[in-house]
């Protein structure tokens, strides 16, 4: 069977170091960003199952990404799991409306993600 591949995009080094252990150790093949450009470049060069990304960064923010993702027609069905320390209303109806799938707040506790993206795959 081969390895579900999670892409992550965060500015955070600290928080891609994170979710590449809590990932890989879960037994998910793991591709990392820095930025939404960044990840929009690698999406169109490989596929994954799931993507996992900050709303506040640098160069191309989570939303913008989102969006440019969904705008493709490839990832209409992509699962994309926000994760931020935001967590207002406003954003969270921005990361729907943009087509994000679920959101997750900082800091994140590593069982209930590794169950959150098995859910929104399966």
């Amino acid at each position: 069977m081969t390895k579900m591949r999670v892409l992550t995009v965060d500015d955070s080094r600290t928080i891609l170091a994170m979710l590449h252990h809590t990932l890989t150790n879960a037994g998910f093949e793991v591709i990392q960003a820095e930025n939404g450009q960044v990840g929009l470049d690698m999406l169109g060069r490989q596929e994954v199952d799931v993507v996992i990304t900050d709303i506040n960064m640098p160069v191309m923010d989570g939303i913008e990404f989102i969006r440019n993702v969904r705008a493709t027609g490839r990832h209409q069905s992509l699962p994309i799991l926000i994760l931020t320390t935001e967590t207002s209303q406003d954003k969270r109806d921005q990361g729907r409306a943009a087509g994000g799938t679920g959101w997750i707040v900082k800091p994140f506790d590593p069982e209930k993600l590794i169950s959150v993206i098995n859910k929104v795959v399966h």
